[in-house]
């Protein structure tokens, strides 16, 4: 989050101390989250609650543990700062495609007061960045090719400030709006201009909420195909997901297509439902999705199965 090079940056090569990241990590949680005042983030009960977060990495100078309560408004405390800022931020995908709200948003986020979370700003610089050249050119090019295939062209940023997508074989005359191009294509295009701007390989880790969300069943199949792509040329990529249909095509195409690629599943349960008690959070930890327990996006597409054939069929 804020402890990446960017806040480097920001901070005129200072090291990331305990009083420059008070107010930093508070100012961006806040900007993801949206909340009146941080100390609304942490869990509503009777009296003072306290929210503590430690993030511990491979790389232990990069480690971090901060904590707040309900009463913090602008700053967290800092129990263990890190020693460096990170080389790289990760990258967020949102559930909305970007690529059609680009033009001008960056600016408008950074001088008016917008409910948008902050992410989208940050993942709107990415998307704006610089083609690549030289040997990175040539990796983004090995990268973008089955990408490119599944859209049937590729994505450009015009002088206007708009994406479009340039159909294979044409030379600009046949340029399509992003706005007019088809939702799923449109997420396959975001992870293409990512790579072209070499926002993911270095970064190495992409998260991406719901990549299924407004989707046909034919671009989900692409959707996760392009997922896999990603993590055959090694980054690591976090998927939340609700959709069993997704889930049974990474099964499918992980079986088939891509058995080189290792992957992790994490199923979660809220075990208690009462909002006025402390909520405890059981997690699932296992190598196939089919082994994950509890796995409700399952359960409950059985239990519509059974009620379907008993109403339809007696």
């Amino acid at each position: 989050m804020a402890v990446s090079a960017e806040e480097g940056r920001r901070s005129n090569g200072r090291q990331p101390t305990k009083a420059l990241l008070r107010t930093r990590l508070a100012e961006k949680l806040v900007g993801v989250f949206r909340p009146e005042r941080l100390g609304r983030l942490a869990r509503r009960r009777k009296g003072h609650s306290r929210c503590e977060v430690t993030l511990t990495f491979n790389e232990q100078d990069t480690s971090i543990g901060f904590s707040f309560s309900t009463a913090s408004k602008s700053e967290v405390g800092v129990d263990h700062p890190p020693a460096a800022w990170r080389d790289h931020a990760p990258v967020f995908l949102p559930t909305r495609g970007l690529l059609t709200i680009y033009p001008g948003f960056v600016p408008l986020y950074e001088t008016h007061h917008l409910e948008f979370e902050e992410t989208w700003r940050d993942t709107c610089l990415l998307l704006g960045s610089p083609r690549v050249k030289g040997l990175h050119a040539e990796r983004a090019a090995r990268l973008l090719e089955p990408l490119e295939e599944q859209i049937g062209g590729r994505v450009v940023l015009e002088r206007n400030g708009r994406f479009y997508l340039r159909p294979s074989g044409t030379c600009g005359d046949s340029d399509m709006e992003m706005p007019l191009v088809a939702e799923g294509w449109r997420k396959i295009a975001m992870l293409a201009r990512l790579i072209l701007t070499d926002s993911l390989y270095h970064k190495g880790c992409l998260f991406w909420d719901e990549p299924e969300s407004n989707l046909n069943p034919k671009q989900i199949r692409e959707v996760a195909r392009a997922i896999l792509h990603l993590c055959q040329a090694g980054v690591q990529v976090f998927v939340a997901t609700h959709s069993l249909f997704l889930l049974r095509e990474f099964e499918i195409l992980l079986h088939r297509d891509f058995a080189d690629v290792e992957q992790r599943c994490f199923a979660l349960r809220r075990c208690n439902d009462d909002v006025k008690v402390s909520q405890i959070v059981e997690v699932s930890q296992v190598d196939q999705i089919g082994d994950a327990d509890p796995l409700i996006l399952l359960d409950e597409e059985l239990e519509q199965s059974d009620r379907f054939i008993k109403e339809f069929q007696g």
